[in-house]
């Protein structure tokens, strides 16, 4: 692997700095037993929830592994390390809630996967 320059550095810090400043991130997430929704605050000030039943590796999950929801990346995603589940933020704000292939299996193999590029 070769050396990376200041410029390439310089970059590489740019673009997370944008990514930073307009992709969704979560300040907070949660489960809530009573709905049975996973409830994600974003750093945005506004707040987004989906059944926890709809999430590729929760399907069958406990209420107790649920709520054991974990930030990851800065804010981007979703984390369940005994579940080994994970979520981006950005692709539940888009309506996916899991790869492309569980997307097609559990909603059809009509579902546009080219949406979840």
């Amino acid at each position: 692997m070769g050396e990376l320059t200041q410029a390439q550095f310089d970059e590489a810090v740019r673009r997370g700095d944008r990514d930073l400043a307009i992709k969704p991130r979560a300040r907070a997430a949660r489960y809530d037993r009573s709905t049975g929704q996973v409830v994600i605050d974003l750093v945005s000030g506004a707040t987004f929830s989906f059944p926890a039943t709809l999430g590729q590796g929760l399907e069958k999950a406990t209420a107790e592994q649920l709520e054991t929801v974990e930030i990851a990346g800065a804010g981007f995603g979703l984390h369940w390390e005994e579940l080994d589940a994970d979520l981006t933020v950005e692709g539940l704000l888009a309506g996916r809630f899991g790869s492309a292939r569980y997307m097609a299996q559990r909603f059809g193999s009509d579902w546009d996967s080219e949406a979840a590029e």
